[in-house]
């Protein structure tokens, strides 16, 4: 599953994300979601999320 519709991301899920200062690379760093932050149902670059560590971005993949 992709991270762009807001439906599928919950709390506690493994995802990978693109950091702001890694969308040029793609770079994808992993995590726990904490926080949900796009309010919209969808966003075409994928729905941002705060992961425990502080890392915040888009969500690329859900694993």
């Amino acid at each position: 599953m992709d991270g762009k519709k807001r439906f599928d991301i919950k709390q506690g899920l493994k995802v990978n994300i693109v950091l702001k200062q890694d969308q040029r690379s793609g770079k994808l760093t992993s995590g726990i979601v904490k926080d949900i932050l796009t309010n919209s149902a969808s966003h075409p670059h994928g729905i941002k999320v705060r992961l425990t560590s502080g890392d915040v971005g888009r969500v690329q993949e859900i694993l």
